[in-house]
């Protein structure tokens, strides 16, 4: 018997080989579709695709290009090719493919020349004011894509979780109003191709790593949003997505190898627990599934420590960034794919870039656990993740807190002095991105109550404390919103967005009164935090909070500003001689929110439920 499995498995290597050679091999596709010389890395990994093209043997005749490496894989219908391109110029070049003397395929390869310097490319940082919009919530500037061919789920907007039409036009459209407003980046959630049967709006489940969801319009019309922008002092911020693809990809009847994914005898869930990354009595079984399992049914999970996934991967952020001039990366879910591959890709990131900036989505609930993926040198086990920025989810949950509570020992205004009070435990807590709420979860109008008192304070607070604010597309106007109601009620439509909406909240006559208050406040904020040097860049000083008061300072050599924020329902008189040590030296004060003059800093009355914000004077 087991001479007869022998032979039969001899004449199955002969035969399959033969079996591919006397079928057409072909090139379907190859990712990256082009490069660019004169990066920092001389190395490129192209995956060519077509069917059989696994029984060619590729070849370069220019002498500028050198072909390192040709990779097989367990599919016959992939090849990756790596490139050594340190003497390559810009131009083209050939990829031939054999099979045997004859050449069957020619493939002409461009290598671009770099229109950005990566030296002059600063990200965002303190003095920035980010914007997160939902692309197909925001605005419909082009109804004509609205149905794409070839593309699986149709509009219908009266589905709170279809597709409504929303589209890189409309963000083009109204690139002047989100300036006007005072935010100076934008944080877009995924533009690209998440052709999926159904729920594909919100884009975190790619179908094409390298194509623009034609609902969304192309990548020329990307391309020109960021060169828009740019023209208008906006910067924009990609959202990438490295733990897992829609499970309709490309590949997907087809992977190059079976753990490109990570693979389960049954469907297995995450447990979306990511403090078992770092967690030091974490059981493997824990672990295992939160950075295996897979986020959704739809999302399949991806293997990163499958070499060529990886590169795949890190060269696609790379290729976007220099495509499209990008001013800085949001990434999703940043705990969950393999924490040793998102060190590597920081640091060939910042190897191109070495200015760059990329935020994670490190939702956990406390300091500590952020703390170890902000790059430090504290972290016990020796992990560096070279990520420069990570969101405040702690700070995010205590803003929701504090202007709901009575203000008492560790309530209150305490929430915040308390959770500040942790910034030891970061290499650098300025590089915290901080926010009140965003696409998924409660809006913050709905967890204040609606009560425009309580949102004045933290909009007060958000654009004063350290860090780097961003808001959620609606906050300006009070959109409203519960997570438990289902995602598409916290991501309703802009209104104005669509021809033929009852009111247009991008213009004042279309916005209700209360709407106009609060939009009125936070632009005056917003574009007054854009000179404040203290605010942006300079050191944070608080004093516990006393009789319901929590003050705290922003301050520089040159400038110092006072926030005062009454978290009751009484005015309330305040001696600042508690703060003679920042007060020193400086004798008046002019209110930013009002025309109020302080021509003595002796006593403040702050008025019930209110924000003051004073620029101290000498």
């Amino acid at each position: 018997m087991k001479i007869f499995c022998k032979s039969i498995f001899i004449v199955l290597a002969i035969l399959l080989p033969m079996t591919l050679l006397s079928q057409k091999a072909e090139v379907k596709r190859i990712d990256p579709p082009f490069w660019w010389s004169g990066m920092k890395s001389n190395s490129l990994q192209l995956m060519v695709y077509g069917n059989n093209i696994s029984v060619t043997q590729p070849k370069i005749s220019d002498t500028s290009v050198f072909l390192k490496q040709v990779i097989s894989v367990e599919s016959p219908n992939y090849l990756f090719l790596d490139l050594d391109i340190s003497s390559a110029k810009a131009g083209v070049f050939n990829i031939e493919f054999f099979n045997g003397k004859k050449k069957v395929i020619s493939i002409v390869y461009q290598l671009k020349s770099r229109e950005l310097n990566p030296d002059e490319m600063t990200g965002f940082d303190n003095s920035d004011a980010i914007y997160l919009l939902m692309p197909d919530r925001f605005a419909n500037g082009n109804p004509d894509n609205d149905d794409m061919p070839g593309m699986l789920e149709k509009a219908n907007r009266s589905n709170p979780n279809g597709r409504h039409g929303g589209d890189i036009q409309g963000i083009v459209n109204n690139l002047d109003y989100i300036k006007d407003l005072g935010a100076t980046s934008i944080w877009i959630n995924p533009l690209l191709e998440n052709n999926m049967p159904a729920y594909s709006y919100h884009g975190y489940a790619v179908t094409d790593l390298y194509k623009v969801d034609a609902r969304f319009g192309t990548n020329d019309d990307y391309k020109n949003l960021v060169r828009t922008a740019h023209k208008k002092g906006l910067k924009i911020i990609q959202d990438m997505v490295f733990n897992h693809l829609g499970t309709n990809y490309f590949w997907k009847d087809d992977l190059p190898s079976q753990d490109f994914y990570n693979q389960w005898p049954e469907f297995t869930r995450s447990n979306y627990r990511g403090g078992a990354v770092n967690d030091p009595h974490a059981s493997d079984y824990d672990y295992q599934k939160m950075v295996k399992g897979w986020f959704d049914v739809s999302m399949a999970d991806l293997n990163q420590k499958n070499p060529l996934m990886a590169n795949y991967l890190i060269q696609n952020s790379i290729w976007w960034i220099e495509y499209l001039g990008l001013d800085g990366i949001r990434q999703d879910t940043y705990p969950y794919p393999d924490k040793d591959f998102m060190a590597e890709w920081m640091r060939r990131v910042l190897e191109e870039y070495p200015n760059y900036n990329v935020v994670g989505e490190v939702w956990l609930s406390f300091p500590p656990a952020v703390a170890y993926w902000l790059e430090n040198d504290k972290n016990a086990d020796g992990y560096h993740s070279n990520l420069t920025n990570v969101f405040d989810f702690p700070l995010m949950y205590a803003i929701s807190k504090a202007f709901n509570e009575k203000e008492g020992w560790s309530s209150g205004s305490a929430q915040l002095y308390e959770t500040l009070s942790q910034d030891y435990v970061y290499s650098d807590p300025m590089n915290l991105v901080v926010f009140a709420d965003n696409h998924d979860g409660d809006r913050l109008y709905s967890k204040l109550d609606e009560d425009i008192n309580k949102y004045k304070l933290a909009m007060a607070f958000l654009f004063t404390t350290r860090g780097i604010p961003q808001i959620y597309y609606g906050t300006e106007i009070l959109m409203t919103g519960h997570e438990h109601d289902g995602h598409g009620f916290i991501r309703e439509d802009f209104a104005g967005g669509w021809d033929g909406d009852e009111n247009n909240a991008f213009t004042s006559v279309g916005r209700t009164p209360e709407q106009n208050e609060a939009f009125n406040f936070l632009r005056r904020l917003m574009n007054w935090r854009k000179s404040s040097k203290a605010v942006q860049n300079g050191k944070l000083t608080h004093y516990l909070p006393e009789n319901g008061i929590y003050v705290y300072f922003r301050h520089t050599k040159e400038e110092s500003v006072m926030v005062m924020l009454n978290n009751t329902n009484e005015d309330k008189e305040v001696d600042l001689s508690r703060f003679a040590e920042n007060i020193e030296g400086f004798e008046t004060g002019k209110s930013v929110l009002n025309r109020m003059y302080f021509d003595k800093l002796d006593t403040i009355v702050v008025p019930a439920k209110s924000p003051l914000i004073i620029e101290l004077e000498e």
